[in-house]
């Protein structure tokens, strides 16, 4: 069997940070099956409580769609702006009728590969980071090969965004997508 090309190795890689980063902040990471896949879910979150600043929900879900790129992203100062290829996927993260919130994780990588991943005995690093947004709202697009999006630079995938945002959904108070 060959190697991995290398977008693939850049897709393992969100997967990798995903875990890393919700098993920190306390939560499991299930990657999602061929039928959740083909639904626009790469990975499910699951998160118990109590939450700090947390609602009446005990235990939350959330449904993430990953991404990964090499592209240095347009920045507009407040925002990265992310290609999101394929109407259907923008469609099923936009959707307000689903009862598991939906978010898109994309993970910025640097351009050149060997600098991705680095490791001692001290440490192992992944270079740069991931954000999220959430695309419940958004507005249809008429493009029928995807759509740009915008993706808050304050919207870091970390441990603590991560535990507030379980906090958030503990109660039902949903992220939904701001326009810039």
């Amino acid at each position: 069997m060959p190697p991995l090309i290398l977008q693939n190795v850049e897709a393992e890689l969100s997967y990798a940070y995903l875990h890393a980063v919700a098993s920190r902040a306390g939560m499991e990471c299930r990657t999602g099956s061929r039928h959740e896949d083909n639904a626009g879910v790469d990975a499910e979150l699951t998160a118990w409580g109590p939450f700090t600043n947390g609602g009446y929900l005990t235990e939350i879900n959330l449904k993430i769609q990953l991404k990964a790129t090499i592209q240095t992203p347009p920045d507009d100062g407040l925002h990265y702006s992310y290609f999101l290829r394929g109407v259907k996927r923008y469609d099923d993260l936009r959707q307000a009728t689903v009862s598991v919130p939906r978010l898109l994780v994309v993970l910025f990588l640097p351009s050149d590969a060997d600098k991705w991943l680095s490791h001692s005995e001290d440490e192992l690093i992944l270079r740069r980071c991931a954000y999220w947004v959430s695309l419940r709202g958004a507005p249809p697009t008429d493009n029928d090969t995807g759509v740009t999006v915008k993706i808050p630079k304050a919207q870091t995938l970390t441990p603590d965004d991560l535990a507030a945002l379980a906090a958030r959904l503990s109660r039902r108070d949903i992220p939904v997508y701001e326009a810039p």
